[in-house]
């Protein structure tokens, strides 16, 4: 898995992911978004664009960033996930709790 992060010019933070989050790599990945969400941009992507495989474990780790976030009153988005990882938003029924957005762009342009 490869994950970068990087700052918008208005403080938001971009986190993109490539290849896939599963057992072996989430805990490089909960770490990037941790300290992400602890450097307090004024809103987190989460760049799904290239993600080619999330398991369980994948899932939570959005799931538990997404609460982190909400706490800290730090708005948290996906953006531009694949269809095999859409459909497993769908069935989980997690698509209903995360702010969806077909681009990073579009996710960091929609109202806060």
């Amino acid at each position: 898995m490869a994950i970068q992060v990087r700052r918008t010019a208005d403080g938001a933070a971009v986190c993109s992911f490539a290849g896939d989050l599963d057992l072996d790599n989430v805990t490089e990945a909960d770490t990037a978004l941790r300290e992400a969400l602890g450097a307090r941009p004024t809103l987190l992507v989460a760049d799904l664009e290239h993600l080619g495989f999330c398991d369980s474990s994948g899932l939570n780790l959005l799931l538990k960033t997404r609460m982190n976030a909400t706490a800290a009153e730090i708005p948290f988005r996906l953006a531009a996930p694949p269809q095999a990882i859409t459909r497993l938003l769908d069935i989980t029924g997690a698509d209903t709790v995360f702010s969806l957005h077909p681009s990073v762009d579009e996710a960091l342009s929609a109202p806060r």
